[in-house]
C-alpha cells in the first residue's frame, strides 16, 4: 500500500471521524512521537517523499492532539502500509544501486534507522488512487462513510499558489523608488518555500546586511541555552556572570524583549556610555561588562519590566550572558544552534558600524554583498549585526513555524517557540510598543492582525501568520520606512496567494 494511499485514508479518517477523546495531552504526546520519527531523522535516501511525509505531518499534528482514535487509525495505517510493502515487494528501495538525492528545498529529511522500510512513493506524484482499498490490519467503518475517501484534487501538483499579483506591485515600487532591487521569500509549515522571487541586482546568493532583524536570532540562541538547561531566563543575570552585580535584577527575558531598563536605542543612539555597542574592536565580554556596571547611565536607568525601550546595550549583555553560559564564543554558537543544523551557511555576525557607512539607519552600500569588506571581530553586534541570504534566512522562518525543528534537527523546543511569540510586555507589565503593539522576545507583536514580524532599520521585513501558519522574508537594502512600506503593500497579496 502506498504512502499516498495511508494519507489519503487518513484524511478520510479526519473528515468523518466523530467525538473527540477527552485525553488531550497524551494524544499530544503520542502525535509528537509520530510526527518527530516520521519527519525529523535523516536517511541516506528519503524514506518518503516530502509532499506526503508534510501532509501525514500536517494532520498528525492537527488531528492528533484532539483525537487519539484518529492517532490509532494514523500509526495502523503507516504500519499496514510498511507490512504490505515488505510482503509484495512493490514498494521497496533494493539496497544496491540506491542513489542519495537531494529532495529539495520543499522537503524535509527522510526517517532513519536500521529496520526503516525504505519506499518509493513515486506514483503518487502524478496519480494517488484514491480508492485503494484498505489493508486487512485498517479496521474497516461500520457504517457507509459519509463522504467518499478524498481524490487527487488536493494533489500537491494541483495545489498551486498563485503570487502572480506581487510582481507588478514589487516591481513598480522598486522602479519608483530607484532601489537597486529586493527579494521576496515566502514559506509555509507544511510544504516548507512556496514561493521565491527577486528583482533587480537580488537573486538567492545575494547576503545583505539586516539590521534589526538580527533580534529573533539573538534571542533564540539564549532560549536554546534554556531548552539545554545552561540558562534560566528568569533568573538574574548576577546568577551567571561575575559583571551582573552591576544591575542584580535584570534577567535574560527582560534583556530581550527590551525590558531591562537600561538605555534603549532612543532618543539617543550613540549614547555615549554604551558605545562598545557598536566598535568591532575588544570583547563582547568586555563591553557587557563596561555597560553593566558603568555609573554614568544611573540617572537614565529605570526598573526592569516597568518600560518598554528598544534596542540598544541590553542587547549585546544578551549575548554575552549566551557566552558565559556556555563557555563558548558567540560564532560558536550560531554555528552550532543555526548554521549546521539548518544548513544556513550564509548566517553570521559581525559589528559593521564604525567599519562602513555613515553609522546612521541607511543601508551601508560599501557592504555589497561581500562579508570581507568587514574585518573580523570578538564584538559582534547582538541587535543588528547579521548578514545573510534571503533563502537562508527564509529557513529560520520555516523553523519557528515548525515548532523549532530543521532539517539537521531540532533547534528550538515548542516551548520556546511559543515564548519567544507571546506578547511578553503585556503579560509582564501591561506594556505597550506602540499602538495595538506588544513585543516578546524578539518578535513586534501586531496586537490586532496577530502578525508577528522583526524589521530591521535597512528595510528587512520578517514576519511570520501563525494561525495562517506561513510567512514572508523581504528585504530591500534601503531603510526602515522604505522596507515597511512595500510589506504593508505586500501583506495582502501574500496572505490571498497563500490561501489561494
Amino acid at each position: 500500500m502506498h504512502l499516498s494511499a495511508v494519507v489519503e485514508r487518513l484524511e478520510w479518517v479526519v473528515q468523518t471521524t466523530g467525538s473527540a477523546d477527552a485525553d488531550f495531552a497524551a494524544s499530544a504526546s503520542l502525535a509528537d512521537e509520530i510526527v518527530s520519527a516520521i519527519t525529523s531523522a535523516r536517511a541516506p535516501v528519503p524514506l518518503v517523499p516530502g509532499p506526503v511525509r508534510n501532509r501525514l505531518g500536517r494532520y498528525l499534528r492537527r488531528m492528533g492532539r484532539r483525537r487519539p482514535l484518529v492517532l490509532a487509525v494514523a500509526a495502523g495505517l503507516l504500519v499496514a502500509s510498511c507490512a504490505s510493502s515488505d510482503g509484495d515487494g512493490s514498494d521497496a528501495v533494493p539496497d544496491s544501486g540506491a542513489v542519495a538525492t537531494d529532495p529539495g528545498p520543499d522537503t524535509e529529511p527522510a526517517a532513519s534507522g536500521t529496520d526503516a522500510v525504505e519506499i518509493d512513493d513515486s506514483a503518487a506524484a502524478t496519480s494517488e488512487p484514491a480508492d485503494t482499498e484498505p489493508t486487512t490490519s485498517e479496521p474497516e467503518p461500520s457504517d457507509p462513510p459519509a463522504s467518499d475517501p478524498p481524490t487527487d484534487d488536493d494533489d500537491e501538483d494541483d495545489d498551486v499558489d498563485d503570487f502572480s499579483a506581487i510582481d507588478p506591485i514589487v516591481s513598480a515600487f522598486v522602479a519608483e523608488r530607484g532601489l537597486n532591487g529586493a527579494g521576496l521569500v515566502v514559506v509555509d509549515e507544511d510544504d516548507g518555500i512556496i514561493h521565491e522571487e527577486y528583482w533587480g541586482e537580488f537573486g538567492p546568493d545575494r547576503i545583505s546586511l539586516i539590521a534589526s532583524s538580527s533580534k529573533m536570532l539573538t534571542a533564540g540562541v539564549l532560549m536554546r541555552l534554556a531548552d539545554d538547561g545552561l540558562l534560566d531566563m528568569d533568573a538574574p543575570v548576577a546568577a551567571v556572570a561575575e559583571w551582573g552585580a552591576g544591575n542584580p535584577d535584570v534577567t535574560p527575558a527582560q534583556l530581550v524583549s527590551n525590558s531591562s531598563g537600561l538605555v534603549g536605542l532612543l532618543p539617543e543612539p550613540a549614547y555615549a556610555p554604551y558605545i562598545c555597542q557598536y566598535l568591532a574592536v575588544g570583547t563582547l565580554q568586555d563591553c557587557a561588562a563596561t555597560i553593566f556596571t558603568t555609573a554614568d547611565d544611573d540617572a537614565d536607568v529605570v526598573a526592569p519590566d516597568t518600560e518598554f525601550r528598544y534596542g540598544g546595550a541590553q542587547w549585546q549583555v544578551a549575548g554575552a550572558v549566551a557566552e558565559v553560559a556556555s563557555g563558548k564564543s558567540w560564532a560558536e554558537l550560531v554555528d552550532e544552534i543555526y548554521v549546521q543544523p539548518c544548513d544556513v551557511d550564509s548566517l553570521a555576525y559581525n559589528n559593521h558600524f564604525g567599519q562602513i557607512g555613515s553609522g546612521g539607519f541607511d543601508y551601508p552600500v560599501e557592504f555589497a554583498s561581500d562579508p570581507s569588506t568587514l574585518a573580523p571581530t570578538d564584538n559582534p553586534n547582538m541587535e543588528g549585526g547579521v548578514y545573510i541570504t534571503a533563502p537562508d534566512y527564509a529557513e529560520l522562518l520555516l523553523m519557528q513555524l515548525r515548532d523549532g525543528e530543521c532539517a539537521g534537527g531540532q533547534v528550538l523546543s515548542e516551548e520556546a517557540v511559543d515564548r519567544m511569540h507571546a506578547d511578553r510586555i503585556a503579560e509582564a507589565y501591561d506594556g505597550s510598543a506602540g499602538d495595538d503593539t506588544g513585543y516578546g522576545m524578539g518578535w513586534w507583536v501586531d496586537r490586532e492582525s496577530g502578525r508577528i514580524s522583526d524589521g530591521g532599520a535597512y528595510g528587512s521585513v520578517p514576519w511570520l501568520d501563525l494561525d495562517e501558519e506561513y510567512g514572508a522574508y523581504l528585504v530591500v537594502e534601503a531603510d526602515s520606512g522604505t522596507g515597511n512600506e512595500l510589506a504593508a503593500l505586500l501583506y495582502e497579496p501574500v496572505a490571498a496567494a497563500v490561501d489561494d
